[in-house]
């Protein structure tokens, strides 16, 4: 499988509009599953932009150049999960991508009225009839003092339970009699079932944790440690940290200032104790901008049992 990482990086370093800059890293970071993972395919695959991905990085920089084609269609479905706005950058780029077609997103499968499931994507190249799951997912590792898995930050999403839905729910979806009425509405091709699982994998500080079975080597990922740590983590890099909303959470920050260290010690009093989960950043000035280093996830002392006020 194609590794894209430098292509990546050397866009990032140009491009400035976030929807732009998060489309680029839609489409180009890794996988957190390895090459080989059952039904693993990347969307583009069989796009001459997968096989020249020049010709990807010409048309990136276009978006860059005349974004308002693609912040219109995003404006147009306007997203609260993270993973509908992933699904929505994928969808604006498979519907301009050369050598496929986008037959379809976000089908509903029922059965009497029953809701069994959707399909994310159906998509037609010469390799034939793709149905494509998509997911952006981070996941915080086991630690001493908890978790004993890898965990979402809301503490209900497991990351082994993910990947078993997909493969025992999600991808063999589009082969039951419900899934096949609604694949044969806009093709009489038999799916071929594939799976694109996109994200972080953030690691537990100061007890490392191995990763997790079946990751890339390549994933991307971060930290994550209790607020009782936070003391002795900062004093490594005392300075350009600031919190980092969730419309940001996919590609890495570039801004143009950055917090003062007064606004964040501010902002981390201002926390609520067992408050849900923050992403962090710290930035350093490099190449005309503030740009990430590092994230981290700063959770509660008592998370994942409790946060946000109540109990798991």
């Amino acid at each position: 499988m194609t590794d894209f990482t430098a292509l990546l990086d050397e866009l990032l370093i140009d491009l400035r509009q976030p929807q732009v800059r998060d489309l680029a890293w839609t489409l180009l970071s890794p996988p957190l599953l390895q090459p080989g993972s059952p039904a693993l395919r990347h969307p583009l695959s069989a796009s001459r932009w997968h096989a020249q991905p020049r010709l990807l990085a010409d048309w990136l920089r276009s978006q860059e150049d005349s974004p308002g084609e693609l912040l219109a269609q995003l404006e147009a479905t306007p997203h609260q999960r993270l993973g509908r706005y992933y699904e929505r950058l994928w969808q604006f780029a498979l519907e301009r991508a050369p050598d496929l077609r986008l037959l379809a997103a976000n089908l509903p499968v029922r059965d009497n009225g029953q809701t069994l499931g959707e399909l994310d994507l159906l998509v037609e190249d010469d390799a034939g009839l793709h149905h494509l799951e998509l997911a952006i997912k981070l996941y915080l590792g086991p630690s001493d003092d908890g978790p004993d898995s890898w965990l979402g930050p809301g503490a209900e999403d497991h990351l082994l339970r993910k990947i078993e839905h997909f493969y025992q729910h999600q991808l063999p979806l589009s082969a039951t009699a419900q899934g096949l009425a609604v694949v044969r509405e806009h093709s009489d091709a038999m799916p071929s079932p594939g799976l694109w699982l996109g994200g972080y994998l953030f690691y537990s500080w100061p007890t490392p944790c191995p990763p997790p079975v079946g990751a890339s080597d390549n994933h991307q990922r971060g930290r994550w440690l209790h607020r009782r740590a936070w003391p002795a983590y900062q004093a490594q890099h005392p300075q350009g940290w600031q919190a980092l909303s969730r419309k940001g959470w996919l590609s890495p920050a570039a801004e143009d200032e950055c917090w003062s260290a007064e606004r964040f010690a501010a902002w981390l009093e201002e926390l609520p104790e067992d408050g849900f989960p923050q992403m962090l950043v710290r930035l350093e000035f490099r190449e005309g901008r503030w740009r990430e280093q590092e994230r981290l996830f700063l959770v509660g002392d008592r998370w994942p049992r409790v946060h946000s006020g109540y109990s798991r």
